[in-house]
């Protein structure tokens, strides 16, 4: 059971679920370490959106999918107005980053409960 009263997934739904969420983690840190320039940080935000969607399908109602979409729309946010304003841009996709970080460490499975 989770924090919120829901059940926690377990064997392939586990996997299924870290797969997403990894690719999301592994985007948030493309997008704040930005020492790799444009375009690992534009592929680190397609990793974000699309661990953001395929993790979508077993998210619970409530939680810590809630902070990776916010992430995901702040990234993407930041991304566009970066394209008028750079310093904004770059605080928006920082902070996008941080909160789909936070969501998708959250919501990462660690093992089967027992």
């Amino acid at each position: 059971m989770t924090e919120f009263g829901e059940e926690s997934p377990t064997g392939s739904e586990a996997l299924s679920l870290r797969i997403p969420l990894g690719m999301a983690i592994l985007g948030s840190l493309m997008i704040l370490v930005a020492i790799f320039g444009t375009v690992v940080a534009v592929i680190g935000l397609a990793m974000v959106v699309l661990g953001t969607v395929l993790s979508a399908p077993a998210a619970p109602a409530r939680g810590w999918w809630g902070l990776l979409a916010a992430g995901a729309a702040l990234s993407i946010a930041g991304a566009l107005v970066s394209l008028g304003a750079e310093a904004i841009g770059g605080l928006l996709a920082v902070a996008g980053g941080v909160l789909a970080l936070v969501g998708a460490s959250l919501g990462f499975p660690l093992g089967e409960r027992r």
